[in-house]
C-alpha cells in the first residue's frame, strides 16, 4: 500500500475544513481546491475574477513547491467558476502560468464557492 504524506505550506491559506492542502501518494500529489484567499489574512483578495485567479495560482504554486514540485508538474486541473462568462479571462491567465504541453483540464460552472469566491482550482501533480 502506498504511504500517504500530508503536504503543508505556510505560504498558502490554511485549510478551512477537515482536509489537507495536499496529499502526496508515491510520485503523485493531489492538491485540494484553492480559492483566492490571502494566506496572511485568510480573507478573499480584493478585485475581479482576474485578481482572484492570480491569487489562486499563487496559492497552488506554494502548495506544489511544498510538495517538492511546481506548476510544471501539473497533469490535471479542475477549474470551478461561478460564471462561465469568466472562461476567457481565466484561460488567458492560466496560459501565463503554464507552458505546452498544457495539463488536462475540466472547467465547471457551479452555483457557489466558499467565502463567495468566483473561482476555485484543484490540481494533480506527477513528480
Amino acid at each position: 500500500m502506498t504511504t500517504l504524506e500530508q503536504v503543508h505550506s505556510n505560504a498558502a491559506p490554511q485549510a478551512i475544513g477537515p482536509y489537507s492542502q495536499a496529499i502526496k501518494a508515491g510520485s503523485m500529489v493531489f492538491l485540494s481546491g484553492q480559492i483566492p484567499l490571502n494566506p496572511e489574512t485568510m480573507e478573499l483578495v480584493a478585485g475581479d475574477v482576474a485578481a482572484q485567479t492570480h491569487q489562486v495560482f499563487k496559492n497552488l504554486i506554494a502548495v506544489a513547491e511544498a510538495a517538492g514540485g511546481g506548476l510544471a508538474n501539473t497533469v490535471k486541473l479542475t477549474i470551478y467558476l461561478t460564471d462561465l462568462g469568466d472562461f476567457a479571462v481565466v484561460n488567458e491567465i492560466m496560459a501565463g502560468y503554464f507552458n505546452e504541453p498544457y495539463p488536462a483540464r475540466a472547467t465547471i460552472q457551479v452555483s457557489a464557492l466558499p467565502k463567495g469566491s468566483a473561482v476555485e482550482i484543484d490540481a494533480v501533480l506527477a513528480l
